[in-house]
């Protein structure tokens, strides 16, 4: 990636962390879930393996979120704490809960836990799922005791194929529903990063690659990783979830022209699938071929919903020059489209 391109990211991702970021008193949390709201004075200690430690650094997850925290809401006073160790699985944390974490005092200890108790079977040196599970509430259970609030989530990816096909895909959705149930049993708030990953995999990777959309090696994030683990735990982080509730829907359908080859076609899915990652105003992207049974579809085989919060979203969006660019890609090769726009209420 460019310089020029990486700076842009950042700042955008610093944006929409500052978009997000909020105080909310207990009193006003959420009922139905449990609360980790932001307080004046928290100390946070973000524990966990070699993405933690990666998320100190410029642009990492830990970073970003400390940055939006103190650029929107310095008189709340947060003190943010790193402490990942690369290698680490779960009894690595039990190990050194006290010298690292509970030593420092937090309010709140953010648990990103689980790859390489997974990863590590490859060397037959993983944690089986019965010391994974006693583990955590063992961490878990110190944390809270000692009066911190804490934050779970689950282990994310390990290969970001979407189709199910990365070999340790099963095992490791397995230990994501143990840190599920840990959660669920311990009252504690979950960030679900695996279900965030896959989702976002599914939408974002058209080539099914193993690397290179969210992480830097499958594992490892990259800067669009890290602004999705950085946004999905500010969202817990603040006790509700952040998404606008009225929201505009972007529909274009397209009708290739005869002559159109295949390669040309996944080239401009391809390319609409990237735009997300270009331009901030779009805050979800999905897309689809038909499969109807009606025989209806007048020639349009593909759809594409772009979602945008507003109409400032959309104006924005449509003379971006990633989106003008995309424009000229795809007109040569469609004989007709279809687009229409409309507004819906998130549920």
């Amino acid at each position: 990636m460019k310089s020029m391109n990486r700076q842009h990211l950042i700042l955008a991702i610093v944006a929409l962390l500052a978009a997000n970021l909020c105080y909310q008193p207990p009193s006003v949390a959420a009922e139905d879930s449990p609360s980790s709201a932001l307080q004046k004075g928290d100390r946070i200690v973000f524990l966990g393996d070699s993405i933690t430690a990666g998320g100190v650094r410029e642009g990492g997850y830990v970073t970003l979120i400390e940055q939006g925290i103190a650029r929107h809401h310095a008189d709340l006073e947060i003190e943010i704490i790193g402490a990942g160790i690369s290698g680490n699985k779960v009894p690595d944390l039990q190990k050194r809960l006290q010298s690292d974490v509970l030593d420092n005092e937090p309010t709140i200890v953010v648990i990103y836990i689980g790859i390489n108790d997974v990863w590590h079977w490859n060397r037959d040196a993983g944690t089986t799922k019965e010391d994974y599970e006693a583990g955590l509430r063992d961490i878990i259970g110190r944390c809270q005791q000692a009066g911190a609030r804490v934050v779970l989530c689950t282990p994310s990816v390990i290969g970001e194929r979407n189709d199910g096909t990365n070999p340790m895909d099963s095992m490791l959705d397995q230990y994501a529903a143990i840190s599920r149930k840990v959660a669920a049993d311990l009252s504690c708030p979950l960030v679900d990063l695996r279900k965030q990953f896959l989702k976002h995999l599914k939408q974002h990777n058209p080539e099914n690659a193993e690397q290179g959309v969210l992480t830097t090696d499958g594992v490892h994030l990259n800067a669009a990783g890290n602004r999705l683990v950085a946004d999905s735990i500010v969202q817990v982080l603040c006790g509700q979830d952040h998404r606008p509730q009225r929201v505009m829907r972007h529909v274009v359908l397209f009708k290739f022209k005869e002559d159109t080859t295949a390669e040309k076609v996944r080239e401009i899915e391809k390319a609409f699938a990237a735009l997300p990652e270009k331009i901030d105003a779009i805050i979800d992207f999905e897309y689809g071929t038909d499969v109807s049974i009606e025989g209806k579809s007048k020639g349009f085989t593909h759809c594409f919903l772009v979602t945008f919060r507003d109409e400032a979203g959309r104006a924005i969006y449509l003379p971006h020059p990633a989106h003008e660019a995309f424009v000229k890609l795809v007109v040569p090769h469609v004989e007709d489209v279809l687009v229409f726009d409309y507004w819906t209420t998130l549920p």
